[in-house]
């Protein structure tokens, strides 16, 4: 799979379905027929879609936990809290249940951005404000993020 790419603005209907923008649709098009999966955010108060491909890799590798260490039990207890198997309806949205929406703080305006491999869904208001400028500290968390030699040497 190709890295995603955009940030989409949409409505969530109060029915908690949300239409997925023509954008996604292309992208994600050979995802349509496996499904995807539905989960709350680690980090941040939004929810993340994953093409059921990419939710396998994922499983592959907490897989590999092992199970008799309970912090590894407790860790895939919560990653894995609330998770949902979603298809699309006939017009492309997706069902968002009334627990995730709750945790997501989900109203009807909604943004859809691309994180690499899956989509973060997220309260339009609350999206906005992550990405407020912080004074320097982005620019702190980009060098200590990518100015690590091993990824400078990838990206030469």
């Amino acid at each position: 799979m190709n890295s995603l790419i955009g940030s989409y603005e949409c409505k969530l209907d109060d029915k908690g379905r949300l239409p997925l923008p023509v954008g996604v649709k292309r992208q994600l098009k050979d995802s349509f027929l496996e499904g995807f999966v539905l989960k709350r955010s680690v980090f941040q108060p939004c929810l993340e879609l994953y093409p059921l491909g990419e939710w396998e890799k994922m499983m592959q590798k907490i897989n590999g936990l092992n199970r008799f260490k309970k912090k590894n039990n407790d860790f895939i207890r919560i990653f894995t809290a609330g998770v949902k198997s979603i298809e699309t309806d006939k017009t492309g949205r997706i069902q968002i249940s009334k627990d995730l929406i709750v945790y997501a703080g989900l109203e009807k305006e909604i943004v859809i951005s691309s994180a690499i491999n899956m989509i973060e869904i997220w309260n339009k208001e609350v999206y906005e404000k992550t990405l407020l400028p912080q004074g320097d500290e982005f620019a702190v968390l980009a060098e200590e993020v990518m100015g690590n030699t091993e990824i400078d040497n990838e990206l030469s």
